[in-house]
């Protein structure tokens, strides 16, 4: 059974409430305090905002009042759980962690039953759950009781997206906190913080700059990654350091590079995500696809992932040359890099990778066209150079009074009234009759579309503009 982590009752934690250990994991120690020491979440954090309200009580007497059960969502790393650790310790509360994962309907039921124990004392209890999402909707529904009556002030965290992922009873009596995937900036800072800062590595190694940013690159949006990662390249250095333990007067040693690599188990990626290499290799993945090379685009593919690009950058551009480059030589293709887009903001790394695999894979592998391209390219140069004309009168909009009087739809045929669902009429102005912009290839389902093109114009334009 999953017993509640009573982290404010616990021994070994300090005054608010987290792990004094300094074996503690180093993201564990470098959990801030207060909010000033939060970064990334700069859109939650305004005076006066409801996580101010929540973390900081106008007054002592204030201390709890109205404080709403919370649901937190964003990606992993991003500070979920910092977030319910100050709220508890602004509101003077009880803490109290259930994981998701292992937490059953029976543990739920213990930890209200002791919070409305302690509540009839005068102590109330803020209960986090971790990953809400992974609770099926019987434990969900198990929660409003308890919420409804406010026996427990309920902080819940999750990666999905909680219109899916957390039933709306629980989420209407919920505030929704949106947490921002943490920048490049960001993850900097809390490095450099932890290298300095007595509660971490405490002056005792130095990053290289790029063994820096490599961690950053590795790390994408998750600092409890970045911090993991440095962790264990630090403890490898000052393990094979001579001479540790003479105290203050020691020089910090310095991780490198290979330090990093060998730490995260990881070959690094030579791949800069501002620079010169970013371009290339973004250029390579797309000219793969374009090309029908599989193997190359997952290649490229997997060299941007293990870099720590964004992965939504990679999916909008999977979308862009679904359409660019296969086009309606096979239409399914533009709806799987679509459905892969929605994929990849809905759920992150690592699982993402699969999506953006099979999205990329199914660009390169299909059949190909630019006659999309082409066609939307002229058509709107002819526009930009002042080619149009009026629009045909018996296309005009003649919902309106007045309209018939205009001759506005005079003799418009409506295609369903005719075999096939054509008929031949003008639909083109005057100005652009004759003008053809989309020219389906012979690839693919084009193939078809073009006989089928073919059969439609004869019907629609007649053989009098000869292109019968």
């Amino acid at each position: 059974m999953n017993q509640g982590t009573d982290l404010f009752e616990s021994a070994g934690t300090d005054d608010v409430g987290l792990p004094a250990d300094a074996r503690a994991p180093l993201a564990v120690r470098m959990r801030p305090r207060t909010l000033d020491e939060v970064v990334g979440q700069d859109h939650l954090l305004a005076p006066g905002s409801p996580l101010r309200r929540l973390v900081e009580p106008a007054s002592p007497q204030a201390t709890g009042a109205g404080v709403s059960s919370v649901v937190l969502w964003g990606p992993p790393g991003t500070g979920k759980t910092t977030l319910a650790y100050l709220v508890a310790r602004g509101s003077g509360r009880r803490f109290v962690e259930l994981s998701a994962v292992t937490a059953g309907v029976k543990d739920i039921r213990q930890v209200v039953s002791a919070a409305r124990r302690r509540l009839a004392a005068g102590e109330e209890t803020v209960l986090f759950i971790d990953e809400v999402h992974r609770f099926s909707r019987s434990q969900q529904d198990a929660l409003l009781p308890s919420v409804e009556n406010r026996w427990v002030t309920l902080m819940a965290a999750t990666t999905e997206n909680p219109s899916f992922s957390v039933v709306s009873p629980l989420l209407s009596r919920s505030l929704l906190l949106t947490l921002h995937p943490l920048g490049a900036d960001a993850v900097r800072t809390l490095i450099e913080r932890a290298l300095t800062d007595s509660r971490g590595l405490a002056g005792t190694v130095a990053l290289a700059a790029d063994a820096h940013e490599q961690i950053v690159r590795m790390a994408g949006s998750d600092a409890r990654k970045a911090l993991t990662v440095l962790e264990a390249a630090a403890g490898a250095v000052l393990a094979d350091a001579p001479g540790t333990g003479s105290g203050a007067a020691e020089a910090p040693q310095e991780i490198t590079l290979a330090d990093v690599e060998r730490a995260a188990d990881v070959a690094a990626v030579r791949y800069d995500r501002q620079g010169d290499q970013h371009y290339d290799v973004i250029s390579a993945f797309i000219k793969s696809m374009r090309g029908s090379d599989p193997d190359a685009t997952l290649h490229y593919l997997a060299r941007m992932l293990v870099a720590g690009e964004d992965p939504r950058y990679i999916a909008r551009r999977i979308t862009i040359h679904a359409a660019e480059d296969v086009g309606l030589a096979d239409p399914s293709v533009l709806a799987t890099a679509v459905a892969a887009q929605q994929a990849v903001a809905l759920i992150g790394m690592p699982e993402a990778q699969l999506v953006l695999a099979q999205a990329a894979l199914a660009v390169a592998t299909a059949p190909k066209s630019n006659a999309v391209t082409v066609g939307i390219g002229e058509a709107m140069a002819d526009v930009r150079a002042g080619r149009g004309g009026q629009v045909p009168a018996h296309l005009r909009d003649a919902h309106y009074a007045g309209a018939e009087r205009l001759g506005h739809g005079a003799g418009y045929r409506y295609p369903h009234d005719y075999p096939h669902a054509v008929v031949a009429q003008q639909y083109l102005p005057g100005e652009l009759a004759g003008s053809e912009y989309y020219r389906p290839t012979g690839n693919g389902f084009e193939e078809q579309l073009a006989r089928r093109l073919a059969a439609v114009k004869r019907i629609v334009h007649g053989p009098q503009d000869g292109r019968g």
